[in-house]
């Protein structure tokens, strides 16, 4: 069996959206997966990529990634955030995670990040016990949020990015 952990590349996209699939099957939410392929490519490999990624060679087969993208902390500063870790089922427990983990605290590191940041479900004892030999720091205070941002709203169009600041007219 030889692992190669390498950088994605753009042809990688269509195997890791495939094992996106699975890791939303995993955490028993298949529908909420909405990003089409063309997205995807774009978004990582595009004029100005927001998103970068790792994967797991297995014998020439994709078999995990690790996604990352970069954020800012008002309190931390620069700091990686890993949105997916997986590694298929059947690779599991053969030391994968670990290199794609290990690779993200290098690239980290290369970038001088301080911290990577992510999330992991409460009920994932396998990821938990993973992340606690790395002496992850578990935060329980914080709740997660979201606002999702449709492409029209009650069937207006989104503003083109050019017209976003409208002036309003105040009356007297």
């Amino acid at each position: 069996m030889q692992i190669k952990i390498r950088r994605a590349k753009k042809e990688d996209c269509h195997s890791i959206l495939e094992l996106v699939h699975q890791l939303a099957l995993y955490e028993r939410a298949p529908d909420e997966v909405t990003v089409s392929l063309t997205h995807f490519e774009e978004s990582g490999f595009g004029y100005k990529p927001v998103w970068w990624s790792f994967v797991a060679e297995v014998d020439g087969k994709i078999e995990g990634f690790a996604l990352y993208y970069l954020r800012f902390s008002t309190w931390k500063g620069k700091r990686m955030y890993l949105e997916d870790l997986y590694v298929t089922e059947k690779m599991r427990g053969k030391g994968l995670g670990k290199l794609l983990l290990d690779r993200l605290i290098r690239e980290a590191q290369r970038r001088k990040l301080n911290g990577i940041q992510w999330q992991v479900l409460e009920w994932n004892e396998p990821a938990i016990n993973f992340y606690k030999k790395y002496n992850a720091v578990f935060d329980g205070e914080w709740f997660n949020c979201a606002i999702p941002i449709p492409q029209t709203i009650y069937g207006v169009p989104r503003l083109p990015a050019e017209d976003a600041s409208i002036q309003h007219k105040v009356h007297k």
